[in-house]
Order: structure tokens, then sequence, then C-alpha cells
């Protein structure tokens, strides 16, 4: 029987190790170092990087690894021993605080967006104490930010930290203002839910589209998919039920709060949801969730699809963000309490996000956008790419209200089962809005346009700097104010009077929410290039610079990275479409074609009175489906040399959204039908059917 308090956390350097392994007066420096964002001492870092050597030696560990996030989408490694040479010719297993603290991989071949030439090759990773290092593979892994020669940022782990400070300095002003001497840190925190399809990895390993796309570039629809809703929540099959057990293990292991697991809405779909942390930490977990994942389904022959949209015709896979914010020792400043209407911080940090996404929608569109997200936003299963909030009708009331200089009955309603031995019990101050962006779900907002592959931290990063910069304007109101509560209700009336456009309560999915959001000027970034273009406008620029988030140097940079990655992977794609439809289908078809004239032939010359009419038709409708799919690749083909002449970033990625990629889904068209007039052996791929209910 598995103690799971004992599992936890037992490959993970964190606070219970080091307090058992380092000196007192080493433990508590970098106690300081975590807390108080104090710089770390080297005499420190070297009795550190020891401890770390010795206990990592004992788990196994042969080498060391700077862990690093930068802007490809995934985590890197560089792996080192820890043996020195001696004199004699032995060797001795050594590891110093110089190496802990900094590493030196090669910046010129990770995505700069033109900080880095080839030629210049230097780049740095350095400790993030704040996450603890683990073991994986046999390697101590420290997990590191990532910059250039120059100093610039090239990861995502630098800009997340440093929206976290903003936030913990603005918001330390607010509660000072208000009177709050005793709080010392404010943190954001994060619960990443992770969505993901688990397939049989022969049949993932016989389709070029999941080998190099991560998605379905054709496939008819099965017969049966998610219409009865009988896989939601439904009983976990038995191949799943292992894989997830394992997973939950390794995870534990990792000191990652593996909390709640269950099957999602599309056949083979599932779900993994972790306990709160904070943002930093939660980012670094999720990236090891995804990894482990993939590796794990692999030791059970299953394939783990990350990709938001694997199947056409049936539910993708998103990340709901869900944020709070909060003090260092357990304070909500979102929980709306029993009295929500009275709860001043409560009111004034709502008001902060409720200003932070009316006027940065686009920088919350831009955190979600990506080649593979386009699919799903807007799509009847996903928010739709308008940004708005939900806040539930008794919050809103308490706004209306103090914006109306009214009293608010804050008496809560009983929810009566009116079973007797059914307790009642009191409802929430909210429902919830599974169509909504960004939804108040009690003590949290949700976020749930991400995609399921999505790195976190540009989401948290987005949501920390724009609720910063709400917090220094209440910050500078705050600090000149004579009376501070009036002053909070002043705001808060002030904030829902101008930003309570954003706020929207009902069906996202309705085509009529569309034309009211566009009434009341929200914006409709539908694709990835149309959000990207406006991430470097002036006031993000500005915003971003005043938080010393990133220079504007690193904007464009990431920028032009983005709008880099949304070219490379549509034309991915596209270059598959044409292998898949110029080397199996379109020979595949040919030779079912060909089977059929034979048939028909065959039945003549048996006898006069057999019929052979089916076969003709049936050939006569391939040829022509196959004629017509082939002019449709030779399209595509002819708009990918197209594309090699187009230069500017924006330019080319505008090319693949408006030209492209409606191309493929034109090219997709006669291929799937083509497979639903064809016999299922003739077909070179595994059928959706095959795919979404192989695994038992």
């Amino acid at each position: 029987m598995v103690n799971v308090p004992d599992i936890f956390g037992s490959l993970v350097f964190d606070d219970r190790t080091m307090k058992e392994r380092l000196p007192k007066q080493t433990y508590k420096a970098l106690k300081k170092t975590i807390e108080e964002d104090k710089p770390l001492d080297i005499n420190v870092a070297n009795i550190v990087a020891n401890a770390m050597k010795d206990w990592a030696v004992e788990h196994g560990c042969t080498h060391y690894t700077h862990w690093f996030q930068p802007m490809t989408g995934v985590t890197a490694e560089k792996h080192d021993s820890f043996i020195n040479p001696n004199d004699d010719g032995t060797v001795i297993m050594e590891f110093s605080g110089k190496e802990l603290i900094k590493g030196e991989p090669d910046a010129s071949s990770f995505p700069s967006g033109g900080i880095r030439a080839t030629f210049e090759a230097r780049g740095y990773t350095t400790w993030d104490p704040t996450s603890y290092a683990f073991i994986k593979d046999g390697s101590l892994c420290i997990p590191t930010a990532f910059c250039s020669y120059t100093g610039d940022v090239l990861d995502k782990k630098t800009p997340l930290l440093r929206s976290m400070e903003a936030v913990n300095r603005e918001a330390l002003r607010v509660l000072r203002a208000m009177g709050d001497e005793t709080t010392t840190k404010v943190t954001t925190t994060v619960g990443a839910e992770q969505e993901y399809f688990l397939i049989d990895k022969d049949m993932f390993d016989s389709r070029k589209d999941l080998t190099y796309t991560g998605r379905t570039l054709f496939g008819a629809r099965a017969p049966k998919g998610q219409e009865l809703e009988d896989h939601y929540f439904g009983k976990i099959k038995d191949n799943v039920s292992g894989f997830m057990k394992e997973l939950d293990m390794e995870l534990w292991k990792l000191g990652i709060y593996a909390k709640t697991k269950h099957n999602e809405v599309a056949p083979s779909q599932h779900e993994l949801a972790p306990i709160f942390t904070t943002s930093n930490l939660a980012t670094d977990h999720n990236q090891l969730t995804m990894e482990m994942m993939k590796r794990i389904a692999n030791r059970h022959g299953m394939e783990c699809l990350l990709h938001e949209k694997p199947f056409a015709g049936v539910n993708g896979s998103g990340k709901h963000n869900n944020w709070s914010i909060g003090s260092s020792d357990g304070k909500n400043f979102l929980n709306p309490g029993k009295h929500p209407a009275s709860n001043l911080r409560f009111l004034l940090f709502l008001a902060a996000v409720i200003k932070a996404v009316d006027e940065h929608q686009d920088l919350l569109r831009i955190s979600a956008a990506s080649a593979g997200n386009d699919h799903r936003l807007g799509a009847n299963e996903a928010p739709p790419a308008i940004i708005s909030m939900f806040l539930g009708s008794d919050l809103e009331d308490v706004l209306e209200s103090i914006a109306a200089g009214t009293d608010y009955d804050d008496s809560r309603e009983l929810l009566e089962t009116g079973v007797t031995v059914l307790p009642d019990f009191q409802k929430d101050t909210s429902d919830r809005n599974r169509t909504s962006p960004f939804a108040f779900t009690g003590n949290k907002f949700e976020f749930r346009s991400l995609g399921s592959n999505d790195n976190i931290a540009c989401p948290n990063i987005m949501i920390n700097t724009m609720v910063a910069e709400s917090l220094s304007q209440f910050a500078d109101i705050l600090e000149k104010a004579d009376d501070t509560d009036k002053a909070i209700l002043d705001i808060v009336k002030d904030t829902y009077r101008k930003h309570k456009r954003i706020i929207f309560n009902g069906n996202n999915y309705a085509p009529e929410w569309t034309k009211e959001a566009e009434r009341r000027g929200l914006l409709n970034l539908r694709t990835t290039p149309a959000a990207l273009a406006h991430y470097c406008d002036e006031k993000n620029i500005e915003l971003f610079k005043k938080h010393k988030i990133y220079s504007e140097l690193e904007l464009h940079a990431r920028c032009e990275i983005l709008l880099e990655n949304y070219s490379k992977m549509i034309n991915i794609e596209a270059l598959t479409m044409i292998d898949m439809a110029r080397k199996d289908i379109i020979p595949a078809v040919s030779r079912y074609v060909k089977e059929l004239v034979e048939t028909a032939s065959a039945k003549k010359a048996l006898s006069a009175e057999i019929t052979s009419e089916l076969e003709i038709e049936l050939a006569t409708k391939l040829s022509k489906l196959q004629l017509c799919f082939s002019k449709r690749i030779d399209k595509l083909d002819s708009l990918l040399l197209k594309a090699a002449d187009i230069k500017g970033v924006q330019e080319l990625a505008n090319f693949y959204a408006d030209e492209v990629f409606p191309a493929m889904q034109e090219a997709r068209i006669p291929a799937d039908e083509m497979e639903m007039s064809m016999d299922a052996k003739a077909w070179p791929y595994a059928s959706y059917g095959q795919m979404l209910y192989s695994v038992k």
C-alpha cells in the first residue's frame, strides 16, 4: 500500500529537505532570499549546492541540468555530470555554488525574435530559488531563468517573476493605504486544469498528421461522438485508470498537487486538475505535468494528445487558468466573505480585475493565441475570441447598488433539495458560466480560453501586469485620500461605471452576443495574427515598460516569435496535407477505383443479367472527388510557393490565416467524403472511430 504523504515531494529538494540538510544559518539565509526577494550570497549558494549534490547522488543522480523555459513552448535541458578529475586519474563528485547559480546554453539556437544572431551564441541560465530543484531521469533539475549575453529576456519564467513582483509591489501600496501594516508579501496563485486525449500508440504512429502536427488533418466523423454526453464524468476505462494512477504517483513524487481526475466531454478525452500554488510554481508544475503525461501514456501503449483540436467534430482540449490574489499568510483578497457588499478589500481588488480585463482585452486574447487554439475559440466548445467577464447576478447586483448609492440585501438564499435526508445549504454568491472566457467562480477567476498545449506563464504574466497597473492607479488615489473607506467606494463606483461593458453573465456562445459585444465596443480578434497585431500597441509597450516586465525590444521580439511560430505551424500542416494526399490518399483511391472497375467488368463477364451499376456509380463518384481533391491540393501547393516570397512576419502570418488555412479546409472536404465512400481497409489511415474508441 502506498503512503502518499511519504512519497509526496520525495524527488524534490523542498523546504522539508532543506531544513534537514542545510545548516540553520544557511537555511534562514536561503528562506530570506525566497520570501523577501533578497539577493543570494555566493557562500550560501556553495553550501546549498553541495547539499543538493549529496542529496541527488543518494537518489542515484550522476548529472545536473539547468531546466528552463525558452520561447519554444517546451522546456529545455543541458546535462552536465558532477564528476571532477583528481590528480591521480580518479574523479570526485562536486557541485559548486557558481554551477548552481549560472549555466551557459547556446542562446542563438533558441527563438529570440532577432535579439541574438547566429554568431552571437552566448546566453545564461540563472537559478530561480523560488522554485524547488527536483530529480528527473537520473539528473538534478534546477529551475532557471534564461537570458541573452546582453541581458535581454529569452524565456517565460523571467517576465513571470517580474510580473509577480509588480503585483506584490502595487498591492502592498494599496494595503498600506488601507491601514494594513502586517501583510509582508502579496502573491498570485494559480491552478491549471489540464485537458488531454489518450489514443492507441500504434494508431498514432500510423498517421503522419498526428506525428508531425499533433492533430488530424483528414478524417471523417465517427458515427458516434459526444452526442449522448455519456463519457463526461463516466466510468474511467481500465487502461486509462492505470495510466492515471501512475501519473498521480509520479506527479506526487515531484511535489505536484495532482488532485482531480475524470473523463471529459469527448470520447477518449480526460482532465487533471491540481491544487492551487504560486503562479511561478504552478507554471513549472504544469510543464512537468504535460511531459509526464506523454511519457507515462507511452508506457501504457497509448499516446497523449495535447493539441487543442486533435479531432474535428468533437470537443478540443483547453486549459483553465484559475487565478487568485492574496497574502503569503493565506488571506484571499478575492474571497467575498459572508457580506461582499461591505467587504471593502474584496470590492477594491474585484474592481482592479474588472478594470484590468476591460482595458487590456487584447492582452488576454493574445495570451491564448496560437494556431491550434484558433480551432477552438468561438466554436461553441470554448469561450469566443471576444473577451468578457462573468460575475454572476449577485455580485453584479452588489456593484449596481454601490453605483446607485442604495443598500444591498446580502442575505443568501437556501438551496432546498426537497429530500428529507439531504441537507439544505446556502447558495454561493455566483453561479458558474462555462461559456465565459473570464469567470468569477467563488474566490478566483477562471480564464477559460487557454489551449491545452499552452505554457501558462504568458496568461499569468498578462493578468499579473494589468492588475498591477489597476492597483497602481488605485494606490495613487488612496495614498492622497483623507477618508479611505469613501475613496474605496468611489473607486469601485467609478470603475464599475466605466468598465461595466466587459461584464456579461449570459450565453457567450449565442450569436446575439457577438452583435451585443460589437455594440459595446469589445474587441473580436478571431485569429492569432489579428490578435498579435495589437501586441506592440503603444499602450501595451508603456504598460510593460512601466512595470519593468519587458523592454520595448523584448516585446517586439516576442511578437515576432509568436507570428513566426504561427506561420511555421500552418506551413508544416499544409506540407503534411500535401504529403499525405499525394503519397497515400490519391494512390489509395486510384487502387480502390481500379478494384471497383475490375469488379464491374467481372460481373458483366459472368452474365448480362448481373448489374454493375453500383460499382460504376461509386467509381465515378470517387474519381470526381479525387480530381477535385487533387486540384485543391495543387492550389494549396501553389499558395505555399507564394508564401515563400512574403517578407514581413505580420504579413506572412496574415497570408497563412487568410489564404493557406482556408485552402486547407477546402482540401479536407473531398478527402473526408472519399473516406466515407470507401472500404475501410482500402483507406490508408485509422479512422476517427478506431482512434477515439481504441483505448479499452
